[in-house]
């Protein structure tokens, strides 16, 4: 008899590993490092040309993390609606909150003198959300980097030698292994700071998989990515995509940053991605002692308010064509449409962009039926005495005869060049 060798483990199927992904379309991403001591911004060792030295003098021996629970963010990211947490294990300053074995710049030896990663893990586990962590391949304070103080980035041509730049990759290689092989399951890697290119990001990312098969990684770190981003903006992207944006105007914890955004902007923000099929990964930074602004914890708990009554209008939303509208955002899945309007159009509406038939309509939130007329291409909503029921938007639900289709396609978006 000829025994036919063992075949290879096959990498789990991309549609397969993204499915929580696109379930959730909302992730909660933490900036939490020395940086939040200083309280202006994660780019301040940067922007202040702090040296290493002094840096450890004025930030890192200062951070004690004292009121850090990460229990509480996780809780909070379930009560705000979010399916993932993503925590910045290691920022461009190079310190790392777990107890790595490739320097002492890190949490263990230095600021808290904890590991701040596996409570954070645990923590996410304990509310059932997906576990991100966010890893920077740049490196300020690491001696074969170019440097701390380029604005933005190195050039290819700033490195020192080929030998330190193979030396530094080894480096935030090797880091990238010990977040991968201590922690259990790692569901997303949020790649950030892969400059200058290129970091043999292709190498790493199979390194990546190998260890952790089902794990979702961006593109920021070249090919064997699963999913694009956008930053700072909802721009639709081919494939798998996420938004992620700032909740103020701020990653990392700015004590004299007030430019929250409401509640309503994060709900618009999250249906414009829903409406292509993409997340949104929304930002809040801790305060240095580990606390969450008290205005950023209101707007994230509204958030998941809404979403708690309205879900179902953006779990596994797919791409669609409706935009000619300046009334309500819209999302689509299956033969259904759902209207979500931020501003009240009064208590008759016509929508004539869609070309089915129409077999139902109701509000999302309460079940409630909504009459409706339909000539042709021209349909009416009619909506109840004292106006769209629910703040700051109200989703209704129309099923459909068939795949919903706008009744003319788009050709430009709003003023042809």
């Amino acid at each position: 008899m000829i025994h036919q060798p063992a075949s290879a483990p096959q990498e789990p199927v991309l549609e397969d590993r993204l499915a929580w992904f696109n379930q959730t379309r909302l992730g909660l991403f933490i900036h939490w490092g020395p940086y939040s001591v200083a309280g202006r911004g994660e780019w301040v060792m940067n922007r202040e040309r702090m040296s290493k030295e002094e840096y450890l003098d004025r930030v890192v021996s200062k951070w004690d993390a004292e009121n850090y629970d990460p229990a509480r963010w996780a809780t909070l990211a379930r009560q705000a609606g979010a399916g993932y947490i993503v925590l910045t294990a290691r920022h461009h300053d190079g310190f790392c909150l777990w107890n790595t074995g490739t320097t002492t710049w890190n949490s263990v030896e230095l600021g808290p003198k904890r590991d701040l990663v596996e409570p954070f893990v645990k923590a996410a586990r304990a509310e059932d959300l997906k576990v991100g962590l966010y890893m920077s391949a740049a490196d300020w304070t690491h001696p074969d980097y170019p440097g701390a103080f380029h604005r933005d980035w190195p050039e290819e041509e700033d490195w020192k030698s080929e030998e330190a730049r193979q030396r530094f990759v080894a480096f935030y290689r090797e880091q990238t292994r010990e977040l991968m092989t201590r922690y259990g399951t790692i569901d997303l890697l949020w790649w950030d700071g892969c400059f200058p290119a290129p970091l043999d990001g292709e190498e790493t990312n199979r390194m990546v998989r190998d260890l952790q098969p089902n794990i979702l990684i961006n593109e920021r770190n070249g090919a064997g990515f699963d999913f694009r981003i956008s930053e700072q903006s909802v721009n639709q992207k081919p494939g798998a995509w996420e938004a992620s944006l700032t909740l103020n105007d701020n990653w990392g914890w700015h004590a004299g940053d007030t430019k929250w955004k409401t509640t309503e902007d994060v709900l618009a923000y999250l249906l414009e991605a829903a409406s292509g099929a993409g997340n949104l990964l929304i930002n809040i930074g801790p305060k240095g002692d580990g606390t969450i602004p008290e205005r950023g914890h209101e707007v994230l708990k509204q958030v998941g308010d809404w979403l708690s009554r309205n879900k179902e209008s953006i779990a596994n939303s797919e791409r669609n064509e409706f935009s000619w509208n300046n009334s309500c955002k819209i999302t689509v899945k299956g033969n259904r449409v759902y209207l979500h309007f931020h501003c009240d159009p009064g208590p008759r509406f016509c929508w004539a962009e869609l070309s089915n038939k129409i077999l139902s309509a109701h509000i999302v939130s309460t079940g409630e039926p909504v009459s409706f007329e339909q000539e042709d291409h021209r349909l009416w909503l009619n909506f109840p005495e004292g106006g769209l029921p629910e703040r700051p938007i109200t989703t209704i639900a129309l099923e459909v005869e068939g795949t919903p289709t706008p009744t003319t396609p788009r050709t430009s978006f709003w003023i042809p060049e």
